[in-house]
């Protein structure tokens, strides 16, 4: 619990596709398994966020700093 932890899944879910997707299903499970500790209060924040504005946001950001999200890789 810490803001350490609420600015690196913040970075995660601006940069990085499939996190995104997986947060807004369960947030609990894909900050466990990214290895991010949040608390009840920080994963209910987040969660609140708008998943079309982080969308938008991460569209915007240079594809040098986005993780690379290979369709169809199961």
């Amino acid at each position: 619990m810490s803001q350490h932890a609420v600015e690196r899944t913040l970075g995660k879910l601006a940069t990085d596709d499939e996190f995104r997707a997986r947060f807004f299903e369960n947030p609990a499970a894909a900050a466990w398994e990214a290895g991010i500790a949040l608390s009840p209060n920080e994963l209910e924040a987040l969660s609140g966020l708008s998943r079309a504005a982080l969308a938008r946001f991460s569209q915007s950001l240079d594809g040098r700093i986005r993780r690379l999200c290979l369709a169809g890789k199961n």
